[in-house]
């Protein structure tokens, strides 16, 4: 959500940071609007004002015993009155407008955001090559799944159609080992505070987070005023709102391992062999509440935080910039982290990280009051994968896949694992 006041205060840089993203100038439609809720605004309190101010003259005239007097300033109160109701609506509608014009207009770049239409304009970062000799290709990880029985998308589109999987036996543990590494690597050495929030959430919180009303068609539905999450960023995040918090509690660092769902509305066609794109997945998600002044360094860190668990299974991936036509809705500036699955012989997004400064504060209305009187101002929001589990389990089992078609387990999952060091291949 945009302050209508700073569009108001300096519109030519409004106007310069949407055509970064593409985007027309909106400044003066959007003053126009404010103009007209501005106009409704007074004319609701001067009919007000003149009802106030009736009702002394009336006063006046009865003492002075002017009944006509009287009787003519009551019929102006009657109608003033009946014109009240409509007054408000227009005052409401008015609001309304502005308001839903300001909520579908994306979040305003970062001057260091490069420029950019798509994916081609984003700028590599920085890379981690794994220690053990990169792939350069292999089988995709459903060829490796499906050959050992233990990955099967016949019976879960029994289940539930296209874009879902089951996961069997060792693949299933490896799933959950993974899960339960990333949450012990941020609970333990990064900081967070891990979280078992709802999966079902609120229309609010929806709109918190951005993904209402301008992403309707990529959420699921689930019931009346029910949405499922699509990752916990949404709840995560709304912890916070309604709410001002004290400067010293800042920084808030959140985690959570829970089921996303989404529709995928926007890929049809895309990536509808194996597990890179599902209506349902397991994600560990990191979010951070801070002050305005430490939140480009709170992303950097979250960035590093999300990149220690591929270094820690030693995956070979890079991290990108996104230009400003690749980035999301909500955001200010992304860094996605792309592991490489040599089944594809590419890199693919298993993280993404990005800063939102105070747009989803807006929304929510989460503020905080700052140390020695400075006032209340809004928090500033975080949100990263800390990581995609569903794609860590592609990115291991194809980084770590033998000849024989076993997938050898990292070092850093055997704990988890019980020990166990290979996942066998298919029986001869």
């Amino acid at each position: 959500m945009h302050d209508i006041r700073a569009i108001r205060e300096n519109p030519e840089a409004f106007d310069r940071d949407l055509e970064r993203r593409g985007i027309a100038p909106l400044s003066a439609e959007l003053i126009a609007l404010d103009d007209a809720r501005k106009g409704a605004v007074s004319a609701a309190q001067a009919a007000q004002e003149r009802r106030n101010a009736l009702s002394k003259e009336i006063g006046a005239a009865k003492k002075a015993k002017d009944e006509a007097r009287a009787t003519e300033l009551m019929a102006e109160v009657a109608r003033l009155k009946e014109e009240a109701p409509g007054l408000e609506a227009a005052q409401g509608e008015a609001a309304k407008a502005l308001d839903e014009r300001l909520a579908a207009i994306p979040n305003r770049p970062k001057d260091d955001v490069p420029p950019g239409a798509d994916e081609h304009g984003n700028i590599e970062y920085r890379r981690f090559d794994s220690s053990r000799e990169r792939l350069a290709q292999g089988r995709q990880h459903f060829e490796l799944g499906e050959a050992t029985g233990l990955m099967d998308f016949e019976a879960a589109a029994k289940l539930s159609g296209s874009r879902f999987v089951v996961l069997k036996g060792q693949l299933a543990r490896l799933e959950r080992a993974l899960g339960q590494f990333m949450l012990d690597l941020h609970t333990g050495e990064h900081g967070y505070t891990e979280v078992v929030p709802p999966v079902l959430v609120r229309e609010e919180a929806m709109f918190g987070t951005a993904q209402l009303p301008k992403f309707r068609d990529d959420q699921f539905a689930a019931g009346e005023n029910f949405w499922l999450i699509p990752t916990a960023e949404v709840p995560l995040t709304n912890l916070v709102r309604e709410s001002i918090l004290a400067e010293d509690e800042l920084p808030l660092r959140f985690t959570a391992l829970t089921p996303c769902f989404r529709a995928e509305a926007g890929a049809a066609g895309r990536d509808t062999r194996g597990m890179l794109r599902q209506h349902q997945f397991n994600k560990v998600e990191l979010v951070s509440i801070t002050a305005p002044e430490k939140s480009a360094e709170e992303h950097e860190r979250m960035l590093a935080c999300a990149e220690a668990v591929l270094q820690k299974l030693d995956l070979t991936y890079r991290v990108m910039t996104l230009c400003t036509g690749d980035m999301g809705f909500a955001s200010q500036k992304t860094y996605d982290i792309e592991v490489w699955v040599p089944g594809q012989q590419t890199y693919r997004e298993i993280s993404s990280c990005s800063v939102c400064g105070e747009f989803q504060a807006r929304r929510m209305n989460a503020r905080y009051r700052a140390k020695e009187g400075r006032g209340v101002g809004f928090v500033h929001t975080l949100n990263g994968s800390g990581v995609a589990v569903g794609r860590a389990l592609i990115a291991v089992m194809e980084n770590y896949q033998n000849p024989d078609g076993s997938v050898t387990i990292p070092s850093a999952l055997q704990p988890y694992m019980g020990g166990l060091t290979r996942i066998e291949g298919p029986k001869n």
